[in-house]
């Protein structure tokens, strides 16, 4: 019979939580970015000060109650009292608060479930270039930049830049690292898979440009992709005018610490960089 009343807890959870998550949790009453979380993902979750929670005891709904953690991380609870679960994922809180039905003689085999209804103590946000900007609870073995990023949507193709900007707190400083994105997935592995805390912000910018003008069929700005070549410009331009040539192109080229714009001819492999102007003449012939 356990194992039975068991499974049956897990599949009102699982419900449950289904339903929450498709009704989108709230923050402080503003929506929370909606994620399709597994029960189990949920169960890892760390509690702390000001998550709601809805607790349930199987055929014991005298018992079921819904509150939020104070500042301490504890909630009052019928015939418990005051009962701390900040701290402890929701799958501990749940053992935690079984524990105490059973040690108190209230209950033999309590079958406990609890249900996070509002996310706020665990948390990051993600803005700027990406699917869906929110902010999304963090759960134990979740907690990876690329698995945020994955909640989020992903950064927006061809308009999201390549670097991921996350700035937090690191022991009790001000922390900012900019992540290459697409090094954490290289096979070199160059870049680790970040590890997120409560509070940080991921940004993602809008991709670089670079400006072409004169004898080329579409001038203007164009998103500068990564190792684009003067000659991959050209074509994203849809090529020379009749009246255009591939000799002596410029590039106005801003120096980042002085601020002075130098013009260089390139050869047409060389790599363009950010914000590069790119300048096609009309042909003497």
């Amino acid at each position: 019979m356990n194992w039975m009343r068991e499974s049956l807890k897990r599949m009102v959870v699982g419900l449950a939580w289904a339903v929450g998550v498709g009704a989108g949790l709230s923050v402080g009453g503003v929506a929370l970015a909606q994620t399709a979380a597994p029960a189990a993902e949920q169960n890892n979750y760390i509690l702390g000060p000001g998550d709601s929670v809805r607790i349930s005891v199987y055929q014991n709904p005298d018992l079921s109650l819904e509150s939020r953690l104070n500042e301490g991380g504890s909630i009052s609870y019928p015939l418990l009292g005051n009962v701390k679960l900040g701290g402890l994922t929701v799958s501990d809180a749940e053992k935690k608060v079984a524990a105490g039905l059973k040690d108190g003689n209230f209950l033999k085999q309590p079958q406990v479930s609890i249900l996070l209804i509002g996310a706020t103590a665990n948390q990051v946000s993600v803005l700027g270039q990406v699917g869906k900007p929110g902010r999304y609870p963090l759960i134990t073995g979740s907690n990876k930049l690329s698995e945020i990023m994955a909640m989020a949507g992903g950064i927006l193709a061809g308009s999201g830049s390549d670097i991921v900007v996350i700035s937090g707190t690191r022991n009790g400083q001000a922390f900012r690292k900019e992540v290459d994105f697409t090094k954490v997935f290289a096979s070199s592995g160059s870049e680790p898979d970040f590890l997120l805390q409560n509070g940080d912000t991921l940004f993602v910018d809008r991709a670089p440009q670079i400006y072409m003008y004169g004898e080329v069929q579409r001038a203007g700005a164009q998103i500068l992709l990564r190792d684009t070549t003067v000659l991959q410009a050209l074509a994203n331009a849809g090529g020379l005018t009749l009246r255009g040539t591939q000799r002596g192109i410029k590039v106005h080229r801003r120096n980042l610490e002085t601020g002075a714009v130098n013009i260089i001819e390139p050869a047409l492999n060389d790599k363009l960089m950010p914000n590069d102007i790119v300048y096609v003449k009309e042909s003497l012939f």
